[in-house]
């Protein structure tokens, strides 16, 4: 099945260590969740500043992860500098949301956390 992230990559980064992939998986499940929802609240409330923070912050994670959204990361940063409207940015967060979304769920089911 299709995933929405790369165990290579994890692989690679934890030199084939199981226990360890484990423990950057665990770190991904418990960092993320609340980084997404501070970029989500940061863009709701147009604070673009903190938006640029959260989305910077967390872009070597889904980097490390092999997650496919470094395209819409970069928009959202770029909408920041910007005077655009959030609008502009909606439907690239959409995309960042629901990727994450489904890569801490497929997390937790290929490594039993």
């Amino acid at each position: 099945m299709s995933r929405h992230y790369s165990k290579e990559k994890i692989k690679e980064v934890a030199g084939g260590d199981e226990d360890f992939m484990a423990v950057v998986a665990q770190t991904f499940l418990e960092e993320i969740p609340p980084d997404l929802h501070a970029l989500q609240e940061a863009i709701d409330n147009d604070n673009k500043e903190l938006a640029y923070q959260f989305a910077h912050k967390m872009k070597p994670n889904f980097e490390m992860f092999g997650v496919e959204v470094n395209k819409e990361v970069l928009a959202i940063e770029s909408w920041t500098k910007t005077s655009k409207k959030q609008s502009a940015i909606d439907q690239k967060l959409l995309h960042v949301v629901t990727t994450v979304k489904a890569v801490l769920e497929e997390l937790k089911e290929d490594f039993n956390l």
